[in-house]
């Protein structure tokens, strides 16, 4: 399974409010304004400040 692409469509970086990148490969929704990583357990995508990782 993948993380629904309706969700995906109003997601936002919680930092910037910028547009997040889907990489499935990954599992991770990337800011690149914000140069952080989001991560995606379980089909659900973790999207506190805190859990965020450095590209």
């Amino acid at each position: 399974m993948s993380v629904d692409p309706r969700l995906l469509e109003i997601l936002v970086c919680p930092r910037c409010k910028g547009e997040l990148e889907y990489r499935e490969q990954e599992s991770t929704l990337v800011c690149h304004a914000c140069s952080l990583r989001y991560p995606i357990r379980d089909d659900i995508p973790v999207m506190l400040i805190d859990e965020a990782t450095p590209l």
